[in-house]
């Protein structure tokens, strides 16, 4: 598969592909935010939050702390309808009109890493505001931010207290507004198509080449009611099988 094209920032598709094929899905989850399944299927609005954080920051060392800024706005619920109003109350003349059609004028933001930490909820939504980004669109992203936020629980990038009171801000925000709306063509899982299929049993055939470990590496899972109750193993190892 080739590498994704930095042309297609907003190609769901392709880096859904690339994801499935190069993430290390089985064991822990890197790519973090988005949703997987045992089958291999992917939450849509998981990947399109993933795929947004991604269109609007540069590659840097800063890109991490800047993409963890935007996704914990978009957890709160509200909170760029907010900023919305409060720009175009301040700025009558100059509304913010949102961007649509296939193409989009994005402009990237590209911190020097010794400013990164100074990015703030402020300017990650100056960001959104700049790039005129649809107020569905952030709603759309709520899942992406809710998965993301989870998984910083298990493994923070920095102070959990920070996690908490940003989580304790969502539940008061959704007691407000309520839980942000999906958009319905890009809501739902991704099923794993033929081709997907067909690379995924040529990683594994090549890690097999490698003398890895397939059950290490958990490409088969315990099927069957465990039996250890009991003083017994567990039921037998089986493949399963993987959607097509």
């Amino acid at each position: 598969m080739r590498a994704l094209d930095p042309s297609q920032l907003f190609d769901l598709e392709q880096i859904a592909q690339y994801v499935l094929i190069f993430g290390w899905l089985e064991l822990e989850n890197t790519w973090q935010g988005i949703a997987f399944d045992f089958a291999y299927r992917m939450h849509w609005r998981t990947l399109f939050g993933f795929t947004l954080c991604r269109a609007l920051c540069a590659t840097s060392a800063a890109k991490p702390v800047v993409v963890r800024r935007l996704v914990l706005v978009m957890v709160r619920p509200g909170m760029y309808w907010e900023a919305v109003a409060s720009y175009n109350t301040v700025f009558p003349d100059q509304l913010m009109v949102a961007q649509y059609g296939s193409h989009l004028n994005i402009i990237q933001v590209h911190v020097p890493d010794e400013m990164a930490q100074n990015f703030s909820d402020n300017d990650a939504l100056c960001v959104l505001l700049h790039n005129q980004i649809l107020l569905d669109w952030v709603d759309h992203a709520y899942t992406y931010g809710v998965v993301y936020l989870e998984q910083q629980f298990h493994n923070p990038t920095m102070s959990l207290d920070i996690f908490c009171k940003i989580d304790d801000k969502r539940h008061q925000r959704l007691l407000h507004y309520g839980t942000p709306p999906a958009i319905s063509q890009w809501d739902g899982w991704r099923e794993i198509s033929e081709d997907d299929h067909y690379c995924l049993l040529f990683k594994r055939d090549k890690e097999h080449a490698l003398s890895e470990s397939p059950e290490a590496k958990g490409l088969y899972y315990y099927i069957g009611p465990s039996l250890e109750a009991h003083g017994q193993p567990h039921g037998p190892l089986l493949p399963v099988p993987t959607a097509m």
